[in-house]
């Protein structure tokens, strides 16, 4: 038998909001929805906001979600509750209606029974405004920012910070001075295999053939770059590319390069040789997190700032042979993904604090690397680390909607990555050349190997006939021979 096709979910429905709200501050069914007094032209709406007051004790009784579902945009057992979205669509339909005015916006002193007062306005819409119904409306620039501004109220309870932060009673959490000293096994320098390495570098920056290298090399000035593929030892192992990001602010970057690593922290307390349980190894790059003075809402600046407040000790970022190892020492709790995060990209990674973390591995990238160029993979190794501070992730946020984010790069890994590519843009900003001026012996040498170039382009152009062999010139040598010559 055919199945009947599913009904078709109905239209929102069209309701007038001042004779329906006025109907509900009778029934006195909602807490706190009521008259101001007897003349009846002023009520009490209850506006909590679940950061600043806790959960409602009444639940989800509330007159926002009676609107919701008076309106149809919400269907029990069908929708998905989200009280933030009720709360802002009763709100935009009474900016937007004529027949309420606002006249109290609730004190700012976050007392127990938030509230605001609307008046019901006498005169009644005009005749423009009763053609097109106060509830009809889209959401302006304006409400967006309400909108905004809503998330920004429901995302303090959700702040990750250590597990024994309370919301409420206060705002402000506490930081702790003194907790447990990390393992200094976790801080100290690190074994290494130099030679393993050298040989895993050979084998994916392989030495080029003779003839083959002289045809692929840049202009001169550029002529000493690609010892990137002869000299593994160039590569700028200890270099971090360090990206910080505030929610809709433009990112601020630098670069570090100590080999011991970095500690990422906001605080005006300097790490000590003394203090090493509580700020770490001083011998670390310290990178202070940028100042939030410039993000523009006055909200989002408030909660990033509980996040900086709990970042005094920091986290560290730690160099270890060819390896990168995060240590969080802070309370605000750390998210990340990364090349060794675990297979499970969709639910939050947290870092255990004080317990140290493999971000990269470059053996491991390397080993990717060589299986992508043989074509054995369809994608690069993936080198890029994000951290997300106090909220969790990965999650179904995008990391533009998060407060506080980190990019961290291994230079190395880029560049060798651009390198295959095609992609990488030789510049002074991602390798260091330090080349004197040349003097009038350099210019000498050039012209020497000048005619020595020219002279082998004539040898494969026109054989050399039979001839007895010059005295003092080995067979298969050139009147310019290429010998080392110490000039003093």
């Amino acid at each position: 038998m055919n199945q009947p096709a599913p009904a078709a979910l109905p239209p929102p429905r069209r309701v007038r909001l001042k004779p329906w709200l006025v109907a509900q501050v009778n029934s006195c069914q909602y807490p706190g929805l009521q008259w101001v007094n007897g003349e009846k032209k002023c009520f009490y709406i209850p506006w909590r906001h679940a950061t600043r007051h806790g959960p409602s004790q009444d639940g989800d009784n509330t007159i926002f979600k009676a609107w919701a579902k008076e309106t149809g945009k919400y269907t029990e057992g069908v929708d998905e509750a989200d009280p933030a979205k009720w709360k802002a669509n009763l709100r935009c339909a009474l900016n937007k209606s004529r027949d309420f005015r606002l006249i109290y916006d609730g004190p700012r002193d976050m007392p127990p029974q938030p509230y605001k007062i609307y008046e019901v306005c006498s005169n009644g819409p005009t005749p423009a405004a009763e053609a097109q119904p106060s509830e009809d409306y889209t959401l302006g620039a304006g409400e967006e920012e309400e909108e905004e501004e809503e998330e920004l109220q429901r995302m303090l309870p959700s702040l990750s910070l250590t597990e024994d932060v309370k919301w409420p009673p206060t705002l402000q959490p506490p930081v702790v001075l003194g907790p447990p000293a990390p393992d200094p096994s976790l801080l100290g320098p690190a074994p290494g295999n130099p030679a393993d390495f050298e040989e895993l570098l050979s084998e994916v920056l392989p030495s080029p053939q003779p003839g083959t290298l002289a045809a692929s090399l840049p202009p001169t000035g550029e002529q000493l770059l690609p010892d990137l593929l002869i000299s593994p030892h160039m590569l700028p192992l200890t270099d971090l590319e360090i990206k910080f990001q505030y929610r809709g602010r433009p990112p601020r970057a630098l670069t570090i390069s100590n080999p011991h690593g970095c500690r990422l922290f906001y605080s005006q307390l300097e790490a000590t040789q003394e203090q090493v349980e509580l700020f770490g190894p001083v011998s670390l790059e310290q990178v202070r997190f940028p100042s939030p003075e410039d993000i523009p809402s006055d909200k989002q600046r408030f909660y990033t700032n509980q996040l900086l407040d709990v970042l005094d000790r920091g986290l560290i970022l730690q160099l270890q042979g060819q390896d990168l190892y995060a240590i969080r020492l802070c309370q605000c709790k750390v998210f990340w993904s990364g090349p060794c995060a675990s297979a499970h990209g969709s639910h939050p990674n947290p870092i255990q604090r004080e317990v140290k973390t493999k971000l990269f591995s470059l053996e491991h990238f390397l080993n990717e690397l060589i299986l992508f160029q043989k074509g054995q993979t369809n994608t690069p190794p993936p080198f890029e680390i994000f951290f997300c501070f106090g909220e969790e992730w990965p999650d179904r946020k995008p990391r533009e909607k998060k407060l506080i984010t980190v990019q961290v790069v291994p230079v190395a890994a880029r560049l060798l990555l651009e390198m295959f590519s095609g992609e990488l843009s030789w510049s002074a900003d991602s390798i260091r050349l330090q080349i004197s001026n040349p003097d009038l012996k350099d210019r000498m040498v050039e012209q020497f190997k000048e005619l020595h170039h020219i002279w082998q382009s004539q040898q494969q152009l026109q054989p050399m006939a039979q001839a007895p062999p010059v005295a003092g010139l080995s067979a298969g040598q050139g009147p310019w021979p290429m010998h080392p010559v110490g000039m003093q």
